[in-house]
């Protein structure tokens, strides 16, 4: 099938099919006429890839994990599982500084909100 039938049946765009095969994560033959053509599989891998994306990972992190899905082995799923669990535990970070982030604004707006009742009540 052809770029733009893998996008539709995948949900994507072709930009999307475009980016993955420039990562490596897809890959695709060349017709004669040097259009892309895919295999039925294309469609799941891409939507394989969409739920990956969505669960946070990166182009690089996924890359790494597809051994696992590709040449399935228990040493490449010990290492996909370990890789996940290092990208959760990011993940978790981040939250954690965002939420530090958002009371250290809490407590701007608290103090300005404080600052202009003092400021403003004389003129009520």
């Amino acid at each position: 099938m052809r770029i733009g039938e893998l996008a539709s049946r995948a949900g994507v765009s072709v930009r999307s099919v475009r980016y993955y095969e420039d990562q490596g994560l897809l890959v695709s033959t060349r017709s004669a006429g040097g259009q892309r053509q895919y295999t039925e599989e294309g469609v799941e891998r891409v939507r394989f890839l969409q739920r990956l994306y969505t669960a946070g990972l990166s182009s690089r992190t996924i890359a790494e994990l597809l051994p696992c899905v590709d040449a399935p082995s228990e040493d490449h799923s010990d290492t996909a599982l370990e890789r996940m669990a290092q990208e959760r535990d990011r993940i978790s970070e981040q939250i954690e500084e965002l939420m530090r982030t958002r009371d250290a604004l809490n407590s701007l707006i608290d103090t300005a909100r404080e600052y202009r009742d003092t400021q403003f009540a004389q003129s009520r």
